[in-house]
């Protein structure tokens, strides 16, 4: 008796739902009959096929299927990118100041880049993302150059960008400075003991390739390894080595003279 009464009172509250707010379509007279709760239970069981049911498990995984796989696909295609292609994505930081072709920009200070050997490039940036080079404010271009190094966050970056930069086509400006070549070669005898008879450097010393690189940016730099600006720092063996080197150039005469003979090198 209290279970037909249960049920009645169900009834009663399933009877003063909204239709809006129970979405299922079975008739509330089918549990009346019902004379006990297994009853009411498999009459509601039975009903419940009218209700709209949800999707199964595996349509809804689908979609998240198919956006993992997206993402992955998309992972593979950036691993699958060639050197070349991640060097010249990298590159595009350094595009602003040394220019698409790595010619470089005079008026701000970069340097003619285009076709610097690997190792060189590698090992100055790595001397920039170091703090060895670029922490002296009288060293405005440096300054601006670490934060470009250290927008490369890995090793590999480093090695993939200085890869890209020596196979640009070296790119050869006309000379800016005045100065006599021929005085210069006497003075040259010096440098050509690491940079080498035509100017194209050496690796085992740490010494870059120097013919063909803009004279500006050989006299600027000749001028911050005498004031110290580089090759003071005890992390930097390279600039050790090359400061004394820079000291026997007299005066700015002298400077001027040594890059016009660097002038007509072809390495």
């Amino acid at each position: 008796m209290k279970s037909m009464t249960y049920a009645f009172q169900m009834g009663k509250v399933l009877h003063n739902l909204d239709s809006s707010d129970f979405e299922c379509k079975f008739r509330l007279c089918l549990f009346l009959p019902a004379g006990n709760i297994r009853a009411f239970t498999t009459l509601a069981w039975s009903r419940m096929r009218l209700i709209p049911k949800p999707l199964p498990r595996r349509i809804v995984l689908w979609p998240a299927l198919l956006l993992i796989c997206g993402l992955n696909l998309s992972g593979c295609r950036l691993g699958a990118t060639d050197a070349a292609t991640r060097g010249k994505e990298l590159f595009e930081t350094c595009v602003p100041c040394h220019q698409q072709d790595g010619s470089g920009s005079r008026v701000l200070g970069a340097p003619n880049i285009a076709g610097m050997k690997e190792w060189y490039v590698e090992e100055e940036v790595d001397k920039f993302r170091d703090g060895v080079r670029g922490m002296q404010f009288s060293d405005m271009e440096g300054m601006r150059m670490r934060p470009m190094a250290l927008s490369l966050p890995t090793d590999e970056d480093v090695k993939t960008v200085a890869h890209y930069v020596e196979s640009l086509p070296p790119v050869r400006h006309a000379s800016s400075l005045p100065g006599d070549p021929k005085a210069g070669g006497a003075l040259y005898a010096t440098c050509s003991a690491c940079h080498g008879a035509n100017g194209a450097g050496n690796q085992d010393l740490g010494a870059p390739r120097i013919g063909g690189i803009d004279d500006w940016y050989l006299a600027t730099q000749i001028r911050k390894f005498k004031s110290g600006v580089r090759g003071a720092n005890p992390k930097d063996f390279e600039g050790q080595l090359m400061r004394p080197m820079a000291l026997t150039l007299a005066n700015d005469d002298a400077v001027r003279n040594v890059i016009a003979y660097i002038g007509t090198l072809q390495p």
